[in-house]
């Protein structure tokens, strides 16, 4: 099943296809709000300390391969707008060869590197065990991951983003199930969590695997077969900068986790518990900002400037009416939310975690915005652009983060505050960019240059 973004209703088309990738990744988040609710409320506040930590440090680094996998998927889909079958099938195996040789690099070393985690990211004594119990089983998944991300970009890229949905709400429903099992059934604790969700995700990644190689047998390996360089350069120059750009981004959460760390189990617990929160509630944004970038990208490869700039006015438009919503909703709900994650008998941090989520909630429309900036710049080739924002905006994050949290009258949430205000800097950067050099963006010359 493949879609044609090209012709059509332009938000119809891109809303139709939107919807299964957003409730894709909001099955997705469930994994490790599965993992955070259930070791929260019946492992106590160290557990989920551990957990939360682990969570940052993990989205960290599958960050880099989700990145590889998304600038693929970009290249994917303007072949496909062009009508290239070859050249899809030849990017699709540079794509998987070059990511498949990175997992395997970052799956050594994230072992070789356990230990050092510790210091990096300043966990106290009384959490460190639990995480690296953790640490240990997870790591076991980022095979699965690149599997999952790799296909599911490539799926998408044709228009299919229904089947994607499909794996991953089996193996949430799975990772729900076996989270139950192993932590209140058998009592294998905070490792018990960690199993459940790899088992999960090698269910989802074996699962679309083995559905993407039946559908499209193109791009099974033959006799013959072999990677052409031409093809990894081209997919390397588009994939590595968005790598950049999300590793970067995650590196400064990895960060601002280690300074959270520097206060204690009572915020680490909050702050675990609230990023949750937090992503679920932005996560349909993310994902219309990547569907977006499909839409384009196709468009881009067809040379239908009409449909790109239409379509950009209407994922703008949905995008801020959807943030301002969900902004309302956190800021009322924050206390009843943070009580879903953490025993009632908690109340510091109950109270730590609704500053948070009141904070950042109120400010969504800022990332609203800045996912979007990130798809229409890879998706019109200028990933380097997207690099540039995430520094504007995670540089202001990680910098104001360590500066206001040293003012004692400021403490933690200086910590908190440092988020928006660096989503509106990249925010400002990213619009005065496009409506600047809007005409040479669409001017459909070599988007390397």
């Amino acid at each position: 099943m493949t879609k044609d973004l090209t012709r059509g209703s332009v938000m119809g088309s891109m809303l139709r296809f939107a919807v299964p990738m957003i409730l894709g990744d909001l099955l997705q988040q469930c994994y490790n709000i599965a993992d955070t609710l259930i070791v929260g409320q019946y492992l106590g506040k160290n557990a989920l300390a551990a957990v939360g930590s682990s969570f940052t440090l993990m989205t960290f680094l599958t960050s880099i391969l989700l990145g590889l996998c998304m600038g693929s998927g970009a290249v994917f889909s303007i072949r496909f707008g062009q009508r290239d079958e070859d050249g899809l099938q030849e990017g699709a195996h540079a794509a998987f060869a070059l990511i498949a040789s990175l997992t395997l690099v970052l799956n050594v070393l994230s072992f070789l590197c356990l230990d050092w985690i510790r210091v990096f990211l300043r966990v106290p004594d009384e959490v460190w065990g639990m995480m690296r119990e953790y640490l240990a089983v997870i790591f076991l998944g980022i095979a699965a991951t690149f599997l999952y991300n790799y296909f599911a970009s490539f799926l998408r890229a044709v228009g299919n983003s229904v089947v994607p949905l499909l794996f991953l709400a089996v193996s949430a429903v799975l990772n729900i199930a076996l989270d139950l099992w192993f932590v209140l059934g058998l009592k294998w604790g905070a490792a018990g969590a960690a199993e459940a969700t790899v088992i999960a995700q090698y269910v989802s990644g074996l699962g679309i695997t083995a559905y993407t190689l039946a559908k499209y047998p193109q791009l099974r390996p033959t006799k013959d077969f072999r990677v052409k360089f031409s093809r990894v350069r081209e997919v390397a120059g588009s994939s590595i900068l968005t790598c950049v750009q999300q590793s970067v981004m995650n590196l400064g959460i990895l960060m601002v986790q280690g300074l959270v760390n520097s206060f204690g189990p009572t915020v680490m617990a909050a702050f675990a518990a609230a990023v949750k929160i937090d992503a679920f509630a932005y996560m349909p944004v993310q994902d219309f900002g990547n569907a977006c970038s499909t839409f384009i990208a196709q468009n881009y490869g067809a040379k239908r400037e009409d449909r790109i700039r239409a379509g950009l006015k209407g994922a703008f438009l949905t995008s801020m009416a959807f943030c301002v919503v969900i902004s309302a909703l956190v800021c009322v709900f924050a206390q009843p939310l943070m009580g879903l994650f953490v025993e009632s008998g908690e109340t510091e941090t109950v109270f730590e975690g609704v500053r948070y989520l009141r904070v950042e909630g109120a400010f969504y429309c800022g990332i609203g915005c800045l996912f979007l900036l990130y798809g229409l710049f890879r998706a019109l080739g200028r990933p380097g652009m997207s690099v540039v924002l995430t520094v504007i905006s995670l540089g202001a994050r990680v910098a104001l983060a360590y500066l206001l949290s040293a003012i004692p009258a400021v403490g933690v949430v200086g910590i908190w505050w440092s988020v928006p205000i660096g989503w509106f800097l990249a925010d400002l950067t990213g619009v005065s960019y496009y409506l600047l050099r809007r005409k040479q963006l669409l001017g459909w010359k070599n988007p390397d240059t």
